[in-house]
């Protein structure tokens, strides 16, 4: 995994064998974060990073100058590999929680400047997320909501859909609150 810009840009770690996260490619990541930067601000920003896996999006997110990063993971071990990461680059703005996603949406009262969704492919829920994300009023007004996904997913019909981003087999739909 590396962190591909910022103040710990270059900085590499080793993803341990026991992890069942799919990483964000490098390419996704770096275009991600261009479009991030030129509708929004990411310097001082909070950032939520639901199904954080290797927690690489939210490293990124703090190594761009993001004021507070909360990082949603259900798996011990992504967790214990988070924590080791940002041990690391002793970052003090990350807050880890352990825990189901969607319980997370249901029972969080913060608002961020921006939500990043990056459930497995595979989870029968994944269509659910920005419906949720908006009924939890997880966004401050004019905030951005980001969900990474397959070519199976088509979010084109939301209300609050903006567009659509593809990557190779990676598409992330971006969505805005009023």
């Amino acid at each position: 995994m590396r962190i591909i810009s910022g103040s710990f840009k270059g900085r590499r770690f080793q993803l341990p064998n026991n992890l069942k996260a799919r990483p964000t490619t490098d390419f996704a990541k770096e275009s991600l974060f261009n479009i991030l930067q030129n509708i929004t601000e990411i310097e001082d920003c909070t950032a939520l990073d639901l199904f954080a896996g290797t927690g690489s999006i939210g490293l990124e997110f703090i190594s761009r100058g993001a004021k507070q990063v909360t990082c949603v993971e259900q798996y011990t071990p992504h967790i214990s590999f988070i924590r080791s990461v940002a041990e690391k680059l002793k970052v003090d703005n990350l807050l880890l929680v352990k825990g189901d996603v969607y319980q997370y949406i249901n029972k969080c009262s913060r608002q961020f400047d921006i939500v990043f969704a990056d459930a497995p492919y595979a989870d029968p829920r994944l269509s659910e997320i920005p419906a949720l994300v908006f009924q939890a009023g997880l966004l401050k007004s004019g905030a951005w909501l980001v969900v990474e996904h397959s070519h199976h997913n088509d979010f084109s019909q939301d209300p609050n859909f903006k567009e659509l981003r593809k990557y190779g087999s990676v598409h992330f739909s971006f969505f805005q609150a009023e």
